[in-house]
This record gives structure tokens, sequence and C-alpha cells, in this order.
């Protein structure tokens, strides 16, 4: 894989037809491939699992049970209360995050999370949720003048403060990501021009190593990172409330 393969993948220009040459216009190809691929695999093991809890005796339908509860519990333990719709969004944030960070175990997909347009976007719904439960908690009034405090000139501040919330989350995950990805291509690159580089890769384990930790053990990490930061931008927004919530998981 060349330079410029490795840093801007293939690319689907569409509207060139119509003079729009425009980098805007390009769609990555690579990344809509493997998003489409998730999205795919999310419903349809959603919906073995709809089915699989119908039997109480399902190892599926506890482990799914065992899954949902960890996320529970860490919301709870964030924001003092496990409210359903907080908790299946952080779970649902980190399920796809997650899917998309190793989804490179399956031959010929690439990360879509090694696209910046892809880390924004995700920066950008965990902003506009944690903003629109805060504007949703405090009401518009409170939460204007929060922007306020403690002296009217830090308002200009107290905005870019929050707003620098999108670039924290979606650029941490883009360049640990693409860090990753990178270091993985230099390796089958190193290795793909020498038979001997690839058996001595293969036998000595080196290949499963690299997938383990630049694949799986990053892509964990890294969903988990995004995650945490997420409840607690919203935390930040949504405290202090009751602990006790109408809408908690019972």
């Amino acid at each position: 894989m060349d330079n410029n393969a490795m840093l801007h993948g293939h690319e689907w220009k569409i509207f060139a037809r119509f003079g729009l040459h425009n980098p805007f216009w390009t769609i990555q190809a690579d990344t809509v491939i493997a998003t489409s691929f998730i999205l795919f695999l999310i419903i349809i093991v959603s919906i073995y699992v709809h089915y699989c809890l119908k039997n109480e005796h399902s190892k599926v339908r506890f482990v799914a049970l065992q899954y949902v509860q960890s996320f529970r519990d860490l919301v709870r333990q964030t924001l003092k209360s496990a409210p359903q719709n907080h908790v299946s969004f952080i779970g649902s944030l980190f399920t796809f995050i997650l899917l998309c960070n190793c989804v490179q175990i399956f031959p010929t997909l690439e990360e879509p999370t090694k696209d910046l347009n892809t880390t924004l976007a995700l920066g950008l719904i965990s902003f506009f949720y944690a903003q629109g439960y805060g504007l949703y908690t405090h009401g518009i009034k409170n939460y204007i003048k929060a922007y306020f405090d403690p002296f009217f000139v830090m308002f200009p501040l107290n905005v870019v403060g929050t707003l620098t919330s999108i670039i924290s989350l979606s650029f941490r995950l883009y360049g640990n990501i693409f860090g990753g990805f990178v270091i993985s291509s230099l390796y089958t690159t190193m290795i793909s021009g020498s038979m001997i580089l690839q058996i001595l890769a293969l036998v000595s384990g080196l290949n499963i190593a690299i997938l383990l930790i630049f694949g799986l053990f990053e892509g964990v990490i890294q969903a988990f990172v995004f995650s945490m930061l997420t409840l607690t931008y919203l935390s930040i927004e949504i405290m202090p409330e009751d602990e006790d919530s109408d809408g908690e998981i019972s």
C-alpha cells in the first residue's frame, strides 16, 4: 500500500460529472462500506438477541442482560441514577464505536473511525446530546445564565470551553485509531515484500499480536474512553439533579 492510498483510501467522486471536484464532494468509499457493514451487523445481531430474550434459559439472553447491566452501573456511578435514555445512548455509542474500531478483523474492511468525518460526527452527536439534556434539565434561562458565571466577561471563554469538547472527543478518537492504522499498514507493507518475514511473523504469532493490540485492545479502550468522556460531559451539564429519576430502570 503506497502512502497516498494509506492516507486517503478509495474515493468516490460521484459529483465530478457535475463539475464538483472539491474534496467536500468526495466520498470515502472505505468509510461508507465499513459503516454500512457495521450497521447491518448491528441490525442482524439485535434481531437475533431480541428472539433469544424470549427464552429464559438462553445463554445469549444472559450475556445481553449482563452487557446492558454494565452500562446501567456505569451511568449510575456517574450520574447517581440510571435513566433508561442515558443508558441506551451510552450503550449504543460504545457498541457502535467498538465495532468501528475493531472492524478490520474482517478482511478488506478498514476502521471508519480512522476517518475524521466519522469521529467528528460522533463528537457532534455527543455534544448535542449533552447540551440538549442540559437545556432540558435547567431550562433556557438557567442554561444561558451558566455561560455568564462567575462574571459577565467569562461568556466567550465559557462558550469556547464548551465547544472544545467536540474537538477533544473527535480528535482523540481519530488520532489514536488512525495512528494504530498507520502502524499496522507499515507493518503489513514491511513483511509483504519478503516470504521469509511473512512466515516468521505467522509462526511467531506477531500477526495476531499486532491485530490484538492495534485492533481489539485499542478498539475497546478508545470506545470506553469516548463513552466515559461523553458521560462526563453529560454529568457536567445536567448535575446537580435528584438522585432518584422517574426514568430510572428498575
